[in-house]
């Protein structure tokens, strides 16, 4: 009797793990780090909200589906997707050939490039200076700018954080001589601390940002490269410029840089 009512117990929980599983195929799951305005951060009322998200929504209704966004560290989101937590990462994510080896990328939807939020006092004023031994930076952990570091200073000294707040905090402190991040974050956070930080907006390498995607997932790609070519199509990103980067669109054009969407 005992052996019947564990096997009845078994089919019931298979049937909800199937029912589970036939109700997601409606669902697409992104992944992102809601730490990064204003691509992609929390609005007041605590909703997930930014440029990444209006992405995608538009991927959402390309394939006629409900988005689900699930907000995690930002180095949890390949494994995440590896292990087909999420369907997408749509985070800021740099297209590189080290994380091919790992998973698959859409088209590129933004251009930017690394570059420099050095504090006050110190004595970098280019890529060069970052090169004399003793150099102390901060990195952020996963990111393009703690792998080009590694592998580019290897007589520096490099304090990894977990975050950008603690990462600009080191800088302001004059803690560290300089941060490596891309072009928009620095210009924000040197605005946020003008007396305390310089932005050094040339760029160090120029990057692009794409979708991140489960390797083999082809069609799903092919949807995906459909929307963003649409969306550059009907002007979508220039809205979102207006919407969300004005002011660094204006800074950029101002020192001759090209802006991110260009």
């Amino acid at each position: 009797m005992r052996t019947v009512a564990i096997r009845l117990a078994l089919l019931a929980l298979a049937s909800v793990f199937t029912l589970t599983a036939c109700s997601r195929k409606d669902v697409l799951v992104i992944g992102l780090d809601a730490t990064y305005p204003p691509f992609e951060f929390k609005d007041p009322q605590g909703k997930v909200t930014g440029v990444s998200v209006a992405i995608g929504d538009e991927i959402g209704k390309t394939l006629g589906k409900k988005v689900e966004y699930r907000n995690m560290s930002f180095d949890g989101l390949i494994p995440a997707l590896q292990s087909g937590q999420i369907d997408l990462i749509i985070s800021s994510l740099t297209a590189n050939d080290q994380r091919r080896q790992s998973i698959d990328f859409s088209d590129p939807y933004v251009k930017t490039g690394l570059s420099i939020l050095a504090a006050k006092n110190s004595t970098v004023q280019s890529v060069n200076d970052l090169r004399t031994p003793g150099r102390k930076l901060a990195v952020r952990v996963a990111t393009t700018g703690e792998q080009w570091c590694r592998a580019e200073l290897p007589e520096a000294k490099l304090v990894a954080l977990d975050t950008d707040a603690a990462c600009v905090l080191e800088v302001v402190n004059g803690t560290v001589d300089a941060w490596v991040y891309d072009q928009v974050s620095v210009m924000n956070y040197h605005e946020q601390q003008p007396d305390r930080t310089r932005a050094l907006l040339s760029p160090i390498r120029e990057e692009v940002w794409a979708v991140g995607l489960k390797k083999n997932r082809d069609e799903l790609k092919t949807q995906v490269n459909e929307t963003l070519a649409r969306m550059k199509k009907e002007g979508a990103f220039a809205k979102l410029a207006d919407q969300y980067l004005a002011k660094e669109r204006d800074l950029m054009t101002a020192q001759g840089l090209p802006f991110v969407f260009e």
